[in-house]
């Protein structure tokens, strides 16, 4: 009976590590689209900006793309030390 259980228990040890790695699977393409779509959008009415709204629009360009990189750094820590935890 013993030998049955390790078994199981090997087995939900390998299918925990299957469902981990389709988590990463999926945070990377998540965090690659968010990313893709801040680089990608060009600012509305660009052309039309005086040098004033233009360095507020640097600004805020620089936001948005910290706050799309801030999160993705903070689950690769996770992601790391989870791994970490398990192993």
């Amino acid at each position: 009976m013993t030998h049955g259980l390790s078994a199981y228990l090997f087995m939900s040890f390998r299918f925990v590590d299957a469902v981990f790695w389709a988590a990463v699977g999926c945070c990377v393409i998540a965090q690659s689209a968010i990313l893709y779509s801040v680089l990608r959008a060009s600012p509305a009415g660009r052309s039309d900006e005086s040098a004033v709204s233009q360095s507020a629009s640097g600004t805020h360009r620089i936001a948005e793309v910290a706050w799309a990189v801030i999160p993705g750094v903070a689950l690769a820590f996770v992601l790391l030390y989870t791994w970490r935890a398990m192993r």
